[in-house]
Protein backbone atom coordinates (compact mmCIF):
# COMPACT_ATOMS: atom_id res chain seq x y z
CA UNK A 1 0.00 0.00 0.00
CA UNK A 2 2.78 2.08 1.11
CA UNK A 3 4.33 1.83 -2.31
CA UNK A 4 0.80 2.65 -4.25
CA UNK A 5 0.30 5.73 -2.56
CA UNK A 6 4.07 7.27 -4.30
CA UNK A 7 3.57 5.75 -7.02
CA UNK A 8 0.36 7.81 -7.19
CA UNK A 9 2.15 10.99 -5.64
CA UNK A 10 4.88 10.42 -8.84
CA UNK A 11 2.13 10.39 -11.54
CA UNK A 12 0.26 13.14 -10.05
CA UNK A 13 3.84 15.02 -10.37
CA UNK A 14 4.46 14.07 -13.47
CA UNK A 15 1.08 14.31 -15.51
CA UNK A 16 0.68 17.99 -14.24
CA UNK A 17 3.94 18.57 -15.08
CA UNK A 18 3.60 17.33 -18.79
CA UNK A 19 0.39 19.46 -19.51
CA UNK A 20 2.85 22.37 -17.94
CA UNK A 21 5.18 21.87 -20.52
CA UNK A 22 2.42 20.67 -23.44
CA UNK A 23 1.04 24.26 -22.98
CA UNK A 24 3.75 26.46 -24.14
CA UNK A 25 5.08 24.37 -26.71
CA UNK A 26 2.09 22.58 -28.53
CA UNK A 27 -1.25 24.12 -27.38
CA UNK A 28 -0.06 27.69 -27.87
CA UNK A 29 1.87 30.15 -30.70
CA UNK A 30 2.93 31.65 -28.25
CA UNK A 31 2.63 32.39 -24.30
CA UNK A 32 3.49 34.57 -21.43
CA UNK A 33 7.17 34.16 -20.10
CA UNK A 34 8.76 35.18 -16.95
CA UNK A 35 12.60 35.48 -17.53
CA UNK A 36 12.06 33.00 -20.68
CA UNK A 37 10.13 30.19 -18.58
CA UNK A 38 6.60 29.97 -18.83
CA UNK A 39 4.52 31.88 -16.63
CA UNK A 40 2.69 27.97 -15.99
CA UNK A 41 5.88 26.31 -14.97
CA UNK A 42 5.93 28.47 -11.91
CA UNK A 43 2.56 28.09 -11.22
CA UNK A 44 2.57 24.33 -11.19
CA UNK A 45 5.49 24.97 -8.79
CA UNK A 46 3.38 27.08 -6.58
CA UNK A 47 0.38 24.94 -6.36
CA UNK A 48 2.27 22.01 -5.17
CA UNK A 49 4.99 23.85 -3.02
CA UNK A 50 2.20 25.20 -1.22
CA UNK A 51 0.49 21.79 -0.46
CA UNK A 52 3.95 20.39 0.93
CA UNK A 53 4.43 23.38 3.10
CA UNK A 54 0.62 23.19 5.17
CA UNK A 55 1.15 19.32 4.55
CA UNK A 56 3.80 19.21 7.60
CA UNK A 57 2.62 21.16 10.26
CA UNK A 58 -0.92 19.41 9.38
CA UNK A 59 0.62 15.86 9.62
CA UNK A 60 2.62 16.42 12.95
CA UNK A 61 -0.83 17.74 14.91
CA UNK A 62 -2.59 15.37 13.11
CA UNK A 63 -5.23 17.93 11.68
CA UNK A 64 -7.39 18.33 8.94
CA UNK A 65 -9.01 21.91 9.87
CA UNK A 66 -6.97 23.31 7.23
CA UNK A 67 -7.29 21.17 4.32
CA UNK A 68 -9.77 22.66 2.50
CA UNK A 69 -8.47 25.86 3.51
CA UNK A 70 -5.41 25.43 1.70
CA UNK A 71 -7.49 24.64 -1.62
CA UNK A 72 -8.83 27.81 -1.40
CA UNK A 73 -5.69 29.96 -0.57
CA UNK A 74 -3.86 27.77 -3.55
CA UNK A 75 -6.91 28.67 -6.49
CA UNK A 76 -7.10 32.16 -5.12
CA UNK A 77 -3.20 32.55 -4.63
CA UNK A 78 -2.14 30.95 -8.05
CA UNK A 79 -4.75 33.23 -10.15
CA UNK A 80 -4.19 36.20 -8.35
CA UNK A 81 -0.21 35.77 -9.27
CA UNK A 82 -1.07 34.88 -12.35
CA UNK A 83 -2.96 38.20 -13.02
CA UNK A 84 -0.52 40.03 -11.49
CA UNK A 85 2.71 38.76 -13.88
CA UNK A 86 0.31 39.47 -16.73
CA UNK A 87 -0.42 42.33 -16.20
CA UNK A 88 3.26 43.16 -15.83
CA UNK A 89 4.47 41.81 -19.03
CA UNK A 90 1.33 42.15 -21.16
CA UNK A 91 -1.36 44.09 -19.37
CA UNK A 92 -4.30 42.75 -18.41
CA UNK A 93 -7.36 41.67 -20.69
CA UNK A 94 -10.84 41.22 -19.87
CA UNK A 95 -11.44 37.47 -20.61
CA UNK A 96 -7.85 36.85 -17.87
CA UNK A 97 -10.06 38.81 -15.33
CA UNK A 98 -13.79 37.00 -16.23
CA UNK A 99 -11.98 33.76 -16.14
CA UNK A 100 -10.14 34.55 -13.02
CA UNK A 101 -12.90 36.22 -10.86
CA UNK A 102 -14.81 32.98 -11.91
CA UNK A 103 -12.09 30.60 -9.66
CA UNK A 104 -11.90 33.58 -7.39
CA UNK A 105 -15.72 33.49 -6.18
CA UNK A 106 -15.65 29.67 -6.02
CA UNK A 107 -12.58 29.15 -3.85
CA UNK A 108 -13.42 32.02 -1.63
CA UNK A 109 -16.82 30.75 -1.00
CA UNK A 110 -16.53 26.85 -1.21
CA UNK A 111 -13.07 26.77 1.39
CA UNK A 112 -14.75 29.16 3.39
CA UNK A 113 -17.95 27.41 3.77
CA UNK A 114 -15.78 24.23 4.31
CA UNK A 115 -13.19 25.05 6.90
CA UNK A 116 -16.06 26.95 8.73
CA UNK A 117 -17.88 23.55 8.89
CA UNK A 118 -14.91 21.79 9.84
CA UNK A 119 -14.26 24.38 12.82
CA UNK A 120 -18.00 23.85 13.85
CA UNK A 121 -18.33 20.12 13.91
CA UNK A 122 -14.68 19.76 15.11
CA UNK A 123 -13.38 16.53 12.74
CA UNK A 124 -13.91 16.15 8.77
CA UNK A 125 -14.96 12.31 8.66
CA UNK A 126 -13.11 11.89 5.53
CA UNK A 127 -10.01 12.18 7.43
CA UNK A 128 -10.76 9.91 10.49
CA UNK A 129 -8.07 7.65 9.82
CA UNK A 130 -5.89 9.72 7.09
CA UNK A 131 -4.62 12.23 9.19
CA UNK A 132 -2.80 9.47 10.96
CA UNK A 133 -0.61 7.76 8.24
CA UNK A 134 2.39 10.11 6.10
CA UNK A 135 2.23 8.46 2.95
CA UNK A 136 -1.80 8.78 3.08
CA UNK A 137 -1.84 12.23 4.08
CA UNK A 138 0.46 13.57 1.63
CA UNK A 139 -0.87 11.76 -1.22
CA UNK A 140 -4.23 13.84 -0.16
CA UNK A 141 -2.41 17.12 -0.20
CA UNK A 142 -0.50 16.14 -3.58
CA UNK A 143 -4.10 14.81 -4.89
CA UNK A 144 -5.65 18.82 -3.77
CA UNK A 145 -2.77 19.90 -5.78
CA UNK A 146 -3.62 17.80 -8.29
CA UNK A 147 -7.22 19.06 -8.12
CA UNK A 148 -6.15 23.15 -8.04
CA UNK A 149 -4.01 22.43 -11.62
CA UNK A 150 -6.05 20.25 -13.32
CA UNK A 151 -9.10 22.42 -12.75
CA UNK A 152 -7.62 26.01 -13.45
CA UNK A 153 -5.76 24.66 -16.05
CA UNK A 154 -8.07 25.61 -19.11
CA UNK A 155 -7.64 28.91 -17.16
CA UNK A 156 -4.10 29.75 -17.08
CA UNK A 157 -4.26 28.82 -20.41
CA UNK A 158 -6.32 31.30 -21.21
CA UNK A 159 -4.42 33.83 -19.07
CA UNK A 160 -1.06 33.22 -20.77
CA UNK A 161 -2.47 33.79 -24.01
CA UNK A 162 -2.12 36.70 -26.20
CA UNK A 163 -5.50 36.07 -27.23
CA UNK A 164 -7.60 38.51 -25.82
CA UNK A 165 -10.74 38.79 -27.96
CA UNK A 166 -14.18 37.95 -26.28
CA UNK A 167 -15.76 35.23 -28.24
CA UNK A 168 -18.59 32.82 -28.10
CA UNK A 169 -16.74 30.32 -26.37
CA UNK A 170 -16.35 32.26 -23.20
CA UNK A 171 -19.93 34.00 -23.20
CA UNK A 172 -21.71 29.98 -23.60
CA UNK A 173 -19.02 28.96 -21.06
CA UNK A 174 -19.81 32.16 -18.69
CA UNK A 175 -23.69 31.01 -18.71
CA UNK A 176 -22.69 27.48 -17.70
CA UNK A 177 -20.26 28.36 -15.06
CA UNK A 178 -23.15 30.66 -13.69
CA UNK A 179 -25.30 27.90 -13.58
CA UNK A 180 -23.44 25.64 -11.47
CA UNK A 181 -22.15 27.84 -9.32
CA UNK A 182 -25.61 28.62 -8.03
CA UNK A 183 -26.77 25.42 -8.36
CA UNK A 184 -23.96 24.14 -5.85
CA UNK A 185 -25.11 27.15 -3.55
CA UNK A 186 -28.76 26.51 -3.19
CA UNK A 187 -27.85 23.01 -2.37
CA UNK A 188 -25.28 23.41 0.23
CA UNK A 189 -27.40 26.42 1.82
CA UNK A 190 -30.69 23.62 1.71
CA UNK A 191 -28.59 21.22 3.67
CA UNK A 192 -27.50 23.68 6.30
CA UNK A 193 -30.61 24.90 6.83
CA UNK A 194 -31.90 20.72 7.00
CA UNK A 195 -29.22 19.59 9.62
CA UNK A 196 -30.13 22.57 11.80
CA UNK A 197 -33.60 21.03 12.66
CA UNK A 198 -32.84 17.58 11.39
CA UNK A 199 -29.69 16.43 12.92
CA UNK A 200 -28.48 12.88 12.17
CA UNK A 201 -31.31 12.62 9.64
CA UNK A 202 -30.97 12.26 5.60
CA UNK A 203 -32.29 15.16 2.85
CA UNK A 204 -34.18 14.88 0.33
CA UNK A 205 -35.78 17.62 -0.54
CA UNK A 206 -35.49 20.58 -2.88
CA UNK A 207 -31.96 19.99 -4.99
CA UNK A 208 -31.09 17.20 -3.35
CA UNK A 209 -34.81 14.90 -4.88
CA UNK A 210 -33.19 15.70 -7.98
CA UNK A 211 -29.62 13.97 -7.37
CA UNK A 212 -27.90 12.57 -3.78
CA UNK A 213 -25.07 14.91 -4.85
CA UNK A 214 -26.52 18.28 -6.01
CA UNK A 215 -23.82 20.78 -4.68
CA UNK A 216 -20.66 18.22 -6.39
CA UNK A 217 -23.05 18.52 -9.67
CA UNK A 218 -23.10 21.76 -9.55
CA UNK A 219 -19.21 21.77 -9.21
CA UNK A 220 -18.29 19.67 -12.30
CA UNK A 221 -20.87 21.72 -14.26
CA UNK A 222 -18.97 24.94 -13.35
CA UNK A 223 -15.65 23.89 -13.66
CA UNK A 224 -17.60 22.25 -17.57
CA UNK A 225 -18.14 25.62 -18.08
CA UNK A 226 -14.17 27.23 -17.44
CA UNK A 227 -13.29 24.67 -19.74
CA UNK A 228 -16.00 25.95 -22.59
CA UNK A 229 -14.89 29.38 -21.86
CA UNK A 230 -11.15 28.48 -22.76
CA UNK A 231 -11.83 26.92 -26.18
CA UNK A 232 -11.79 29.96 -28.18
CA UNK A 233 -8.07 30.40 -26.87
CA UNK A 234 -6.32 27.17 -27.56
CA UNK A 235 -4.72 27.04 -31.03
CA UNK A 236 -4.03 23.46 -31.04
CA UNK A 237 -5.19 20.42 -29.83
CA UNK A 238 -7.90 22.26 -27.84
CA UNK A 239 -9.62 19.46 -26.62
CA UNK A 240 -7.04 18.38 -24.30
CA UNK A 241 -8.58 20.65 -22.08
CA UNK A 242 -11.75 18.31 -21.70
CA UNK A 243 -9.47 16.38 -19.29
CA UNK A 244 -10.58 18.93 -17.09
CA UNK A 245 -14.27 18.48 -16.43
CA UNK A 246 -13.34 14.24 -16.85
CA UNK A 247 -11.27 14.48 -14.14
CA UNK A 248 -13.26 16.70 -11.83
CA UNK A 249 -16.11 14.02 -12.50
CA UNK A 250 -13.89 11.00 -11.38
CA UNK A 251 -12.73 13.08 -8.82
CA UNK A 252 -15.98 13.54 -7.04
CA UNK A 253 -17.68 10.99 -7.70
CA UNK A 254 -14.54 8.20 -7.42
CA UNK A 255 -12.07 9.02 -5.34
CA UNK A 256 -13.37 12.22 -2.43
CA UNK A 257 -16.81 13.07 -2.98
CA UNK A 258 -19.30 10.91 -3.57
CA UNK A 259 -18.46 7.31 -3.20
CA UNK A 260 -17.27 8.60 0.50
CA UNK A 261 -20.70 10.25 1.13
CA UNK A 262 -22.25 7.40 0.22
CA UNK A 263 -20.38 5.07 2.56
CA UNK A 264 -20.99 7.24 5.40
CA UNK A 265 -25.10 7.19 4.16
CA UNK A 266 -24.90 3.39 3.76
CA UNK A 267 -23.68 2.86 7.52
CA UNK A 268 -25.81 5.37 8.65
CA UNK A 269 -29.21 5.08 7.14
CA UNK A 270 -28.55 1.69 5.48
CA UNK A 271 -31.09 -0.13 7.48
CA UNK A 272 -33.50 2.40 6.87
CA UNK A 273 -36.51 1.70 4.01
CA UNK A 274 -37.20 5.58 3.49
CA UNK A 275 -32.99 5.92 2.60
CA UNK A 276 -33.33 2.77 0.62
CA UNK A 277 -36.60 4.13 -1.37
CA UNK A 278 -34.34 7.67 -1.68
CA UNK A 279 -31.91 5.64 -3.28
CA UNK A 280 -33.86 3.94 -5.49
CA UNK A 281 -35.76 7.36 -7.04
CA UNK A 282 -32.91 9.43 -7.08
CA UNK A 283 -29.81 9.67 -8.79
CA UNK A 284 -26.63 9.39 -7.81
CA UNK A 285 -25.34 12.23 -9.82
CA UNK A 286 -26.88 13.52 -12.15
CA UNK A 287 -30.20 14.67 -11.57
CA UNK A 288 -33.43 13.40 -12.79
CA UNK A 289 -35.55 16.68 -14.98
CA UNK A 290 -39.11 15.19 -14.32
Amino acid sequence: MLKIRYTVIFFILSLTFILSYLTPNYLQEATLEVSDISLVYYLWAWIFAIQIIVFIPSFIFRTEHYYDLTGGITYISTVVIALILKNSYQGIDLISLLLGSMVIIWATRLSSFLFLRVKKSGEDVRFKKIKHSFSWFLMTFMLQGMWVFMCIFPALIVISSFNSEINNYAIVGSAVWLFGFLFEIVADNQKSNFNKFNKGKFISTGLWSMTRHPNYFGEFILWLGITIASLGYIDHYKYIVLLTPIFVYILLTRVSGVNLLEDIGEKRWGDSKEYEKYKEETPLFFPKIF
